[in-house]
């Protein structure tokens, strides 16, 4: 690290809300391939709603070094992308025949206990993702999406405190360069 006018930025892999993502593709990938048949465009659609929404946070986490405004607009392109998703995973309930569980569902009740494990991973949400009735696998990757979408609507906000906060890149590379010229130092790399 240096002492420059471009911070830290990356480390999306600690973030909760890219860990969640990350297990939403995944079990977005097996839903389709188990739920829908060869071929459906609704496929594609959903696998690629599932994609942005983890990849976007990736991008994000990225430029955050050199824009808070991408990385602002990117997580939210990521919090868009999984709301997309959410529909078409209503929608499937919706025209099969099935319900979309509500708060005090005693599945619904596990799944919010579940989400609140340290470290949780596509492992402990298994057993729900990949069980054989397509309307449990449904709700159990809603519940996620729904906290994903929490965990992202969190994080703009904390992006928006930080960037009243810090600043931008413009702002942090005056006041080096103000430093620079005060001091007469090269920055150290």
């Amino acid at each position: 690290m240096t002492d420059g006018f471009i911070p830290a930025h990356g480390g999306y892999r600690n973030l909760l809300s890219y860990q969640k993502a990350e297990i939403i593709y995944d079990a977005t990938v097996g839903f389709t391939r188990r739920f829908f048949r060869k071929g459906d465009r609704t496929i594609d659609q959903m696998v690629q709603a599932a994609r942005s929404g983890k990849q976007n946070i990736i991008e994000g986490s990225m430029a955050s070094g050199t824009s808070k405004e991408s990385e602002i607009k990117l997580t939210n392109v990521a919090r868009a992308s999984l709301e997309e998703l959410l529909a078409d995973y209503r929608d499937f309930l919706r025209v099969n025949g099935f319900q979309e569980w509500q708060a005090d569902h005693p599945y619904a009740k596990r799944l919010r206990i579940l989400n609140r494990t340290v470290g949780a991973d596509y492992g402990i949400f298994r057993k729900g993702i990949e069980h054989e009735n397509p309307e449990i696998s449904a709700n159990v990757i809603i519940g996620l999406i729904r906290v994903c979408s929490y965990l992202l609507e969190r994080q703009i906000r904390r992006l928006e405190i930080e960037f009243l906060e810090e600043g931008g890149l413009r702002e942090r590379m005056t006041m080096a360069r103000l430093q620079y010229r005060k001091t007469g130092r090269n920055l150290k790399k």
